[in-house]
Parts: C-alpha cells; structure tokens; sequence
C-alpha cells in the first residue's frame, strides 16, 4: 500500500464531488479519500450558482436516471437538511401555462407526475390566484413536494462530514497531468504535488471532458457551456411572489424557461435564460477565454445546435442583451413585474454535454475506464440528487479498489 497516498482521488469540490466522498466514507469507512478542488473553497461554480430549488422529479421520463435519482434524491435531500439543521423549505410549485398551445404538455405533466406517485393538483385561473394572487396563467399544476434550500451549504456539510470521516479536501489544487498503469493512477497538480492513487473519480463539471481527456479517453461528447442570467426582484416587490412558479418547458429544449424562485433568503430570484457563454466560467459577456471559445466553435456539436436551435437561441440572446425583453417575459406568468423591479443578480454557467451530433444529452452520463469513474454530465438535477449520484458513483469507485 505504500506506491499509494490514497485509494480514491475525486477532482472536482463541487456537491457531486463532495457527496461522492462524503458516500464512500460511510459505506467503507477507513477506504483514504482525497479530493482536489482548483478553487479556493467548494461550490464555486454549478452549485453555487443556482436558483437552489429542490426538484420534484416531475420533469423526467420514466426509466431515465433523472427520474429515478430525483424522485429518491429530493425526499433525501429533505431529511439531509433537516438532520443537519441545513436551512430548508418544502413550498411546492406551480407549473403555469400562459398560452393554449402550451396545454397538451402540461397535461402530459400531470399524467407523469401521477406516474411518478407525485402529488399533483390541477388548478384552474381562479385557484392559481389562491396559491399565487398576482400570477396569471390559463391551467396550472401544483406540484407538493418541490422545495428550496442553500446547496452551497448542503456542500459544505457533505465536506465536513466526508473529513471528519477522514477524507483530505485539498483547495488551490488544480490538475495538470494524469498518467496511469495498471491498477494505479497518478494525478500531479499545479504546485508540482503528485497523488497516487488506485481509482481516480472525475467530478469536474465544467471541466469533465477535458479531465477524461487528460486521463487519456475519448468521452464522446464535449462541454458546451451555456450562461444562465438571473435577476432579482426588488425587495419591495418581493411580495409580488410567494413560492415557486414554473412555466411549462419545451420538450425541444433542455431548459425550463425563465421562472420565479422564493429562494430560502427570502428573495425571489428570476431566470435564468441560456445563451452561450464565451468561456467555461464565463459568467458575464466580458469573459473571454479564446482557446476554450476556439474549442466550442471547432466542435461540430456546436454548429448543429446552433443550426437546429437558432430561433430559440435568437430569443434567448434577445433578452440577454435587453432587460426589457427579459421583462417582457417575466409579465408572461407575473403581469406586474416592471422593468425596473429587476436587479441585476449573479450568473450560473451549465457544464452542458453535446454529442458531435449536436444532440443535447438530457440525462445523467457516466463513463468507466479501467481505474476511472467520470461524471460527464450532471445537469440539473444533480444537487437535488446528489446524494443518490454520489452513493452510485461511489460504489463504481470502490468496484475499482476492491473495497
């Protein structure tokens, strides 16, 4: 045991990281953890740039790892919270349709909620002002077990409770080579440190296919990374929303739309939209990094996308660039709402999975290679679900190291 620091090395710090060490601490105690974060701290980016809603599951098809993580992870979520004393709120939501084109399909969200066991209401325009006063719609759902929490908490405390276990976190270190031999991994760091290991877990999120790259695979997909803009309502507005409203999504898309979050502070967040972002951590129009622009547009996924999604992607840089537009909207499920109740608010960026045909995967993707586990792609849900990912991502790891 000696040629190793450790049984399992995780990169990557944020909730899916995290849980995957916190789960192989509790399911083989004793197995040496060490996870290596290029930040300063954890939940820098996907998971700490979020609307912190815990979904429902409602959303996803029957059979995909979406559905069945998140319909687990949610009510886990919940009771992590409160067995944490992690700040938490089950509100439920309304899924609203505005437009009567929009009816078929949440009619087919209440058919799969029930499918799902899901405690789903349909509601009229008269019993949506009951829930919400000033939000209008034609037909709306609502949806019980949706809730709110800080997922940058829920993080930290995967973290700590993963060290006091004694997994190692070491921040400030960023992966710059990777080599492996049979049954070993070598991962050295921007600080000329090497760790050792007999499994290696990519959780990198935005970075993931360049780690699978790095580690010598061909991950089949790329990172396209798209920017998610949210503002917030004025705090003298806020009353204008009291939990969670949703519009219905479009099945084309695998985005949910421009929605409004009483977050767990109490402000009601707005958004997000999606338009591409000029770098991988570009949260603003203003970041630029040339060599990974230079890759997105290299990529044949990319010009498909744009192909077959330019009209919505139009609509989405519209209101990217207009606040107006944005506004205009919002007023869709919230008449109300004025240009200027909206406050500009902090960006997320979505680690987005595009196959070189331009399709958008959907679901979660995971990879195997001998003494490699790597989280491709894990959108939305994945904090809610984080706690089921994490305990199957680290059963795959400890597959490896025999544990």
């Amino acid at each position: 045991m000696a040629a190793y620091d450790c049984e399992v090395l995780v990169i990557g710090a944020g909730i899916v990281g995290l849980s995957t060490a916190y789960a192989i601490t509790r399911a083989a105690p004793g197995t040496r953890v060490v996870v290596l974060e290029k930040e300063s701290g954890p939940a820098r980016h996907q998971t700490g740039r979020n609307s912190g809603v815990i979904h429902s599951g409602i959303y996803y098809p029957p059979g995909s790892l979406k559905a069945r993580f998140a319909l687990q992870g949610s009510a886990e979520m919940v009771k992590f919270c409160t067995e944490q004393d992690i700040p938490h709120e089950v509100t439920g939501k309304l899924i609203v349709a505005t437009d009567r084109s929009e009816l078929p399909r949440l009619h087919g969200l209440i058919q799969r909620g029930r499918e799902h066991g899901l405690p789903v209401r349909e509601l009229g325009p008269a019993q949506i002002a009951e829930y919400e006063p000033e939000v209008r719609g034609l037909a709306a759902i609502h949806v019980g077990t949706t809730g709110v929490c800080d997922f940058g908490a829920v993080a930290r405390r995967f973290g700590r409770l993963a060290e006091d276990a004694g997994a190692r976190i070491r921040y400030g270190s960023e992966v710059t080579a990777i080599g492996r031999r049979p049954g070993r991994v070598a991962v050295r760091t921007s600080d000329g440190t090497v760790h050792r290991a007999r499994a290696l877990v990519n959780c990198a999120g935005l970075h993931s296919d360049r780690i699978a790259r790095l580690a010598g695979d061909a991950p089949g997909m790329r990172i396209v990374p798209f920017r998610g803009e949210y503002f917030t309502l004025a705090p003298d507005r806020a009353s204008l929303v009291r939990g969670l409203v949703y519009p219905v999504p479009d099945p084309a898309f695998p985005f949910l739309g421009v929605h409004l979050t009483r977050g767990i502070d109490g402000a009601v967040h707005i958004g997000p939209n999606a338009v591409p972002a000029l770098a991988r951590e570009g949260y603003d129009w203003r970041t630029l990094h040339p060599a990974e622009l230079a890759g997105t547009l290299a990529y044949p996924g990319s010009w498909r996308i744009a192909r077959r999604h330019w009209r919505y992607g139009a609509g989405e840089l519209h209101r990217s660039l207009s606040r107006r537009a944005f506004a205009d909207a919002v007023r869709r499920l919230l008449p109300a709402a004025r240009e200027e109740d909206l406050l500009p608010s902090p960006a997320g960026v979505r680690a987005q999975a595009v196959l070189p045909d331009g399709t958008l995967v959907d679901d979660f993707l995971f990879a195997d290679s001998p003494g490699m586990i790597h989280v491709l792609n894990a959108p939305s849900p994945a904090a809610t679900a984080s706690l089921p990912i994490g305990r199957e991502v680290a059963r795959r790891a400890l597959e490896v190291v025999g544990a």
